[in-house]
């Protein structure tokens, strides 16, 4: 924002709120803060006053501690003192950024006249008006976005059980919708990770969005949404965008009336909505996204993340549109292809590839500046980003012309390249306009090229020119009144003014009144200078006054030109930046492929998924960076006939990896980009569920197996023959015996009621005895050896069954004290001689039987298990039954190994 007054924007309109009691007796600025309150409640009003933006009230009490910096008080109302803080207006954007990030939503009330027409008016103060909304979904200003983020506003339409779902990125006029249950919304909002969420007060209380209660605004949908949204894109009819739901139509006609509402009455720049926006992409939930650490790590590092570690892109916008792939998979087999096939060619070509990623390097943002041209609020850098912007795009479609010949060039890549040079291109009229460098700030002036306006050139040459004249005026008053160090100065209240020192100043007071022009006039005594003015300075100043001012005028006119000659060519310049960061997601990629051993992959229809030395990209990259060992690969086959691999193996041997790894391996791939692996050969999947990692629900008061369970739950309720599912550990979280039982129940399910490939990672070692039950189900192990008593993870998948868990190793590992490791090794022992002889698994009845032979040597005939035993209907028990009597059978035997007391 810049710090004149916005005298051409529509004051916002709000629903009218009822009158504030502490309104009566304010004085009129106070009454104009009071009546802005009441139109925005839940805002923070920003008060314009003069160079500052004050807030005031309880608004000021609460941006004191968010902004650190300092609460005062000025005045009284009602008795009281007006608490008060500011901040500068020249750097409101650097305030307004850190409440956004903070989840506040902010008012601009703004001076809408100057102090001359506020004069003219005869007015008691200033007209303010609340000429913006700025809001975590709506802001355009670079200092308030993340520059790699997309900053989605999502709108929520209810319906029943039916929810209508339409999101747009002001930034970039991306705008598309979804229908979709409400049980489906968890995993939208951990798809987009929207920056402000617009919902129904009822339903913005539902489990959903509770966690999220500081992005939820609460709007109500409109009644007559297809009216008002074909309004907003000036069309007849929406058939020509495709089919929408009742509940789309209504989501989306909130989001855009919502953005109508901040942006001071005007629309941006949006592309029409694009229906069933979630369509045709891998389905992750919440849960899985979480796991993987996609986007960004546990800590909220992305560095650490996926996109941190395969992110070669060297623009904000390839940025963004790498995220976006990461974060939506695609799930059809064609464009998977296409993407793969651009990567493909530009890993080739390596020349074309370094001429592309050298010419994108520092290339603007195009797609943003273009947005804040649309709402017209925009600086001399965003006209100068489209000129810059196309001249790169013009260069990369040379590159690209100059590639053609064998191997064809891909259908992305050619429709790309088409793209870069826009039909209407206003490049060379922006080359001929811009002045080199560019301002700051409109207000600053020099926005212009000599040259490219003669009216603009002439005002200049009048104000230069009368800049020349005061140098020789100084010169003619220093001679007519004597006084050698006479100098001209500008004050901001006065004008130019003649300043001389203190004792020249008196004598020429002494003097008295002189007739002529250049006779002075006294108007200011310091303490070591006095300033004069005269008529012939007087009549100078009001010159160079109206020179400059005509100026600034001619020279906002030419920004509006220029500004309307690029909305003229939004779509084509949209376009234009839209394929440059494509292309540099691809170049990316292959750049990723470049630098190490990573394969195409080969796409299939069918339930397949072999890869050779395939390995995790983020743990990959983390020793890279370290200078640590190299990254140990692994061989997975899920294919048809071995689809569920159980894995064992201890504690930091690498299961939790290994899971993780093969899952991403299916987001990159579907993502567009090549995998780290050797071979690799993937079925497309069409969800992709893990759940890895333990984790309670405290603000929901889950406890962690409660959370362990819903997700497996949802792994249960809604994966399908073609979805990839990683699970580690099910049932850790309860008792042993209850655990195991889950356990077991839910990989049977896995392998005879889904049939997905899975790969189930386990310390119940007792799931092995499945092997021979379940035909696809195929033992593995992470290898590990001992070596002079301690214990070596060699991080290798191999087949078969670990013998143990090796926890008290880890334990020590962790610097637990000796004495509780050697008492923990002693309770172990027993614990194993103990459970020797006895198999919790049968093959009829799993966690049941003792061995024929040990209950043929248990005890006398009188001991009182066997009298139980001898009473046990076994062929009627139900599961639950017989772990009941397990459990008594127990209690019976009480300290007993062997079989005798």
């Amino acid at each position: 924002m810049t710090g004149a007054p916005t005298q051409n924007r529509k004051p916002l309109r709000a629903p009218e709120g009822g009158s504030d009691p502490r309104a009566a007796g304010a004085t009129p600025a106070i009454a104009q803060w009071f009546a802005a309150k009441a139109a925005h409640p839940d805002a923070l009003i920003f008060f314009r006053m003069g160079d500052f933006f004050e807030m005031l009230f309880e608004d000021a009490e609460v941006a004191s501690p968010a902004l650190d910096i300092a609460l005062s008080s000025r005045g009284e109302h009602q008795g009281e003192k007006v608490a008060l803080c500011g901040v500068p207006a020249h750097a409101v954007d650097l305030y307004l950024a850190r409440l956004i990030r903070q989840g506040h939503r902010v008012a601009i009330c703004d001076q809408t006249e100057t102090p001359e027409e506020q004069k003219r008016r005869k007015a008691p103060t200033i007209r303010r008006e609340v000429t913006r909304l700025v809001t975590p979904g709506t802001v355009t200003e670079e200092a308030l976005l993340e520059a790699t983020r997309p900053a989605w506003l999502l709108a929520l339409a209810p319906a029943g059980d039916a929810l209508g779902a339409a999101w747009l990125d002001v930034t970039t006029g991306a705008f598309a919708t979804e229908h979709l249950a409400v049980a489906e919304l968890p995993a939208l909002l951990a798809r987009l990770e929207p920056a402000e969420i617009l919902a129904p007060e009822d339903f913005a209380r539902s489990p959903a969005l509770l966690p999220l209660v500081d992005r939820v605004a609460h709007v109500v949908p409109p009644r007559d949404g297809t009216r008002r949204l074909a309004e907003a894109f000036a069309v007849a009819t929406l058939d020509g965008f495709g089919s929408f739901s009742a509940e789309e139509v209504a989501a989306a006609a909130m989001a855009v009336d919502y953005v109508r509402l901040t942006q001071a009455g005007g629309l941006p720049r949006l592309s029409p909505p694009v229906p069933a926006g979630g369509h045709g992409v891998l389905q992750m939930d919440g849960a899985t996204r979480r796991s993987l650490e996609i986007l960004r790590s546990e800590r909220g590092d992305p560095r650490h993340a996926l996109l941190g570690a395969v992110d070669r892109t060297v623009t904000p916008a390839g940025a963004r549109e790498l995220a976006a792939r990461l974060a939506s998979p695609l799930a059809e087999a064609g464009p998977i292809a296409a993407r793969h096939d651009a990567v493909g060619f530009l890993l080739a070509a390596g020349a074309v590839r370094d001429a592309l990623r050298s010419t994108l390097k520092g290339t603007p943002d195009m797609s943003r500046a273009l947005a804040r041209l649309s709402v017209d609020r925009f600086a001399p850098r965003d006209l100068g980003a489209i000129r810059d912007g196309l001249a790169r795009a013009e260069a990369m479609e040379a590159t690209l012309d100059g590639a053609a010949g064998v191997p064809p060039v891909p259908s992305l890549v050619a429709a790309a390249r088409d793209a870069l040079r826009p039909a209407d291109s206003p490049r060379a009229e922006l080359l001929r306009a811009l002045a080199d460098p560019l301002p700051a700030r409109l207000e600053d002036g020099g926005l212009v090229a000599a040259g490219y306006d003669g009216e603009l050139d002439a005002l200049r040459t009048l104000r230069d020119g009368a800049r020349g004249a005061i140098a020789a005026l100084q010169m003619d008053l220093a001679q007519a009144w004597g006084v050698a160090s006479l100098k001209i100065r500008h004050h901001q209240q006065f004008g130019f003014l003649a300043e001389v020192p203190a004792a020249a100043g008196e004598k020429l007071l002494r003097e008295g009144a002189k007739d002529g022009p250049q006779a002075p006039v006294h108007r200011q005594t310091m303490a070591n200078a006095m300033r004069f003015t005269c008529t012939a300075l007087a009549d100078l100043d009001r010159r160079v006054a109206e020179a400059g001012e005509l100026a600034g005028k001619r020279e906002r006119v030419i920004a509006q030109h220029l500004r309307r000659l690029c909305l003229a060519a939004a779509p084509g310049i949209a376009a234009a930046a839209t394929a440059m960061a494509e292309l540099d997601v691809h170049a990316a990629a292959a750049e990723l492929a470049a630098d190490g051993r990573w394969c195409r992959p080969e796409m299939t229809d069918r339930a397949d998924f072999a890869v050779v030395a395939a390995r995790h990209p983020v743990v990959e990259a983390a020793l890279a960076r370290a200078r640590g060992p190299a990254f140990v690969p692994n061989d997975c086959d899920l294919s048809p006939g071995r689809r569920l691999c159980l894995l064992t193996g201890p504690n930091m041997a690498g299961k939790s990896t290994f899971l993780r790894q093969n899952a991403l391996l299916v987001i990159l791939a579907q993502a567009g980009l090549f995998v780290p692996a050797d071979t690799a050969r993937l079925g497309l999947v069409d969800r992709l569920f893990s759940r890895v990692g333990a984790a309670d629900d405290i603000a929901g008061g889950r406890s962690t197996f409660m959370v362990e369970m819903a997700e497996t739950a949802a792994i249960l309720n809604q994966a399908t023959a073609r979805s990839m599912v990683v699970l580690d550990e099910v049932g850790r979280g309860t008792a042993t015996w209850d655990g195991l039982a889950i356990a077991w129940s839910v990989l049977e399910a896995l392998h005879d009621r889904i049939r997905c490939r899975t790969i189930f990672a386990t310390h119940f070692h007792e799931l092995t005895a499945l092997a021979g039950k379940l035909p696809e189900l195929a033992p593995a192990t992470m290898q590990v050896r001992e070596w002079r008593g301690e214990v070596v993870f060699e991080h290798r998948v191999g087949p078969g069954a670990a013998e143990k868990s090796w926890g008290v190793h880890v334990a020590r590992l962790a610097g637990v004290p000796r004495p509780v490791l050697t008492r923990a090794q002693e309770v172990l022992k027993a614990l194993e001689a103990r459970a020797r002889g006895l198999d919790p698994l049968s093959d009829e009845l799993p966690l049941f039987a003792r061995p024929a032979p040990a209950v043929a040597e248990a005890a006398p005939s009188e001991h009182p298990a066997l009298a139980a035993l001898a009473e046990l209907d076994t062929d009627s028990l139900s599961p639950r039954e017989a772990l009941e009597f397990l459990y008594r059978l127990k209690t019976l035997l009480g300290p007993v190994t062997g079989g005798r007391e």
